[in-house]
């Protein structure tokens, strides 16, 4: 199901939408490791970005991890505003193969402030993913 089909921005506790997300996360080919972003709680202090640049040595304007802003924006059924920060891995994040390697966790998730960056393997973040909205999975292929 497609979030198109969903009632607007409820896909992630839509049951139909997230019972196939499910399924396909804890497929086998999801094997491997990945990155959990609970974006709710991101408080976008940049840690993660600048823990990345560090570790991989990137230049001026390369991200490995890259913090999105959305919104703000005026919630009208709450009277609320919602402004949400994202981390989010671009096509340089290598999961920090050198500090796996040596048993260390990638440097974003050891530099986040929120403890809102997890790392494990994908069926385990998959699992956690599904108990929760406004959490995203990334995974490196």
């Amino acid at each position: 199901m497609s979030e198109q089909t969903c009632p607007k921005g409820q896909a992630a506790t839509w049951p139909e939408a997230r019972a196939g997300l499910e399924s396909r996360l804890k497929s086998e080919e999801t094997s491997g490791y990945g990155l959990l972003i609970d974006y709710e709680f991101c408080t976008g202090c940049h840690a993660c970005e600048v823990a990345c640049i560090k570790e991989l040595g990137l230049s001026l304007n390369q991200y490995g991890i890259k913090l999105l802003e959305d919104g703000p924006r005026k919630m009208p059924e709450r009277n609320k505003w919602d402004l949400n920060y994202i981390p989010f891995p671009t096509s340089l994040c290598n999961l920090c193969e050198d500090r796996v390697a040596q048993g260390k966790m990638p440097s974003c998730v050891q530099h986040c402030q929120a403890l809102v960056i997890s790392y494990g393997p994908v069926k385990e973040l998959a699992d956690k993913m599904a108990r929760k909205p406004k959490m995203v999975l990334f995974t490196p292929k």
